[in-house]
């Protein structure tokens, strides 16, 4: 993609990010993203068909950066590697304005349900392919750690993140651990 364009339609992201931080995401207009942004409001039509459909490519490019910080698999034989997650929660510190605001704004409720869409998946992918635990159905194991993960993380997020990525980890990891997965 043409360089401009990337610093343009980053700009975008980041005022529509910044006024979401501000305000409820219906409240905000395609005029407050341009004067934001710096840029005419017909380039953002020229990107983007609507606030709306700005805000689903930005959730999509967000989840699908977090998710190749922490593929399916990794080194060991549980469901992830503990560097593959370690990843993920430094990512999401990196971002921490994005996915805090994303979470809090009460104009976005589908996010959270789009997260957990993509663990659910992802999960799916992991246990059926390892058969990782015989004594538990497959689909509740993956409700379970996919709903459990994605209401840790929305803590940690919603919290101001009070604890460093690192001790995270390895507090998810020994909650892993103890039930053998």
């Amino acid at each position: 993609m043409d360089r401009r364009i990337q610093k343009t339609r980053n700009a975008i992201i980041e005022a529509f990010v910044d006024l979401m931080a501000e305000k409820n995401f219906e409240q905000i207009t395609i005029n407050e993203i341009a004067e934001r942004a710096n840029v005419n409001r017909g380039t953002i039509y020229l990107h983007y068909v609507d606030k709306h459909d700005l805000l689903e490519q930005c959730i999509e490019m967000h989840l699908d950066q977090l998710f190749q910080k922490c593929p399916p698999g990794g080194d060991t034989d549980s469901f992830s590697s503990k560097d593959a997650m370690l990843r993920m929660f430094e990512y999401l510190e990196q971002n921490a304005l994005f996915y805090s605001t994303i979470l809090t704004n009460k104009g976005i409720p589908a996010f959270r349900k789009r997260l957990l869409d993509m663990a659910t998946n992802s999960l799916n992918e992991q246990i059926y392919k390892g058969n990782i635990h015989q004594n538990i159905r497959n689909e509740v194991l993956v409700q379970f750690l996919a709903s459990a993960g994605v209401g840790v993380i929305e803590w940690w997020i919603t919290n101001s993140m009070p604890y460093p990525a690192k001790d995270m980890v390895e507090e998810f990891w020994q909650l892993l651990d103890r039930f053998q997965i």
